[in-house]
């Protein structure tokens, strides 16, 4: 296991969303990215709630809060050996979040090795 502060944790999150393609990234609509120790009784390095933007319309998506990604530090630190297994965790974990904000499924995940 890979202690680090959570400071450093949240810079690190910070930089994996920032470093997502312009494209992709100026696409992305109320969402917000939170840290919490670990997943209630799960075992995840990261969890998306909220409405997909696939799934969203002008009658059926407003006045709601904003999705959430929630990454799990020690979940994710608990796998890790050094700051850059975190930095590339967390990344990873990232990517795969976001892809749920955009409708992309586990399965789909799977086949693209985000999963």
């Amino acid at each position: 296991m890979f202690e680090i502060s959570n400071e450093r944790f949240e810079e690190l999150a910070t930089e994996a969303l920032a470093s997502l393609p312009p494209e992709l990234a100026s696409q992305i609509e109320n969402l917000a990215i939170m840290v919490e120790d670990e997943a209630p009784g799960r075992s995840l390095f990261g969890l998306y709630e909220g409405i997909p933007l696939t799934r969203r319309g002008p009658m059926s998506y407003n006045a709601v809060l904003p999705d959430r990604i929630t990454l799990y530090q020690k979940t994710i630190c608990s796998r890790c050996n050094s700051e850059d297994e975190v930095k590339a965790q967390i990344q990873k974990t990232v990517i795969h979040e976001v892809a749920h904000h955009f409708g992309i499924s586990d399965p789909r995940l799977e086949e693209l090795g985000w999963a």
